[in-house]
């Protein structure tokens, strides 16, 4: 779990992915905010997301989070998310906030079916209010991303046909 933004959501969010047993690093370039301290124990990139991902690009077991509401620092990797086919891609923001969004992607050449991949906003819709239970809600989302790909390899196991015996 790629998660743009070392903002209180992702310090809710990472014990809770960690007990979910997903790994999480966190792409912030604000170092007063990416520190140590407010994330002991998760991998922190106090660096431009676009520098992170020219090393560490995003690949197909990467889920990604944009939670800092800055289209500076979000944008980069929502956009590199997409274009490298996660289907798992989620931003913070209201749906205003997601139509500028939407906006400034098409601007940067991202394609209409690419953009409907983005959860807008993130997570499940429980009424979520304080940084804690949007972290809840973007774990509801991953555990929903367990149960599809649990039920795809349960259904491929039982498609294929019995060995025969020789």
């Amino acid at each position: 779990l790629a998660v743009i933004g070392a903002v209180h959501i992702s310090q809710a969010l990472a014990p809770m992915a960690g007990i979910a047993g997903y790994d999480m690093e966190i792409i912030d370039p604000r170092s007063g905010f990416a520190t140590a301290e407010r994330f002991p124990d998760v991998p922190l990139h106090a660096e431009w997301p676009e520098t992170v991902l020219k090393e560490r690009p995003f690949d197909a077991y990467t889920a990604v989070a944009a939670l800092t509401h800055d289209p500076k620092i979000d944008d980069g990797p929502l956009k590199a998310a997409l274009d490298a086919g996660r289907v798992d891609v989620g931003a913070l923001g209201s749906r205003k906030t997601h139509a500028a969004r939407v906006e400034r992607l098409k601007a940067a050449d991202a394609t209409d079916e690419q953009i409907a991949r983005i959860h807008a906003p993130i997570g499940i819709d429980i009424g979520a209010v304080s940084p804690q239970e949007i972290a809840v809600a973007i774990i509801a989302v991953g555990a929903g991303v367990v149960w599809v790909a649990r039920k795809r390899a349960a259904s491929v196991v039982e498609s294929e046909p019995e060995s025969a015996t020789v």
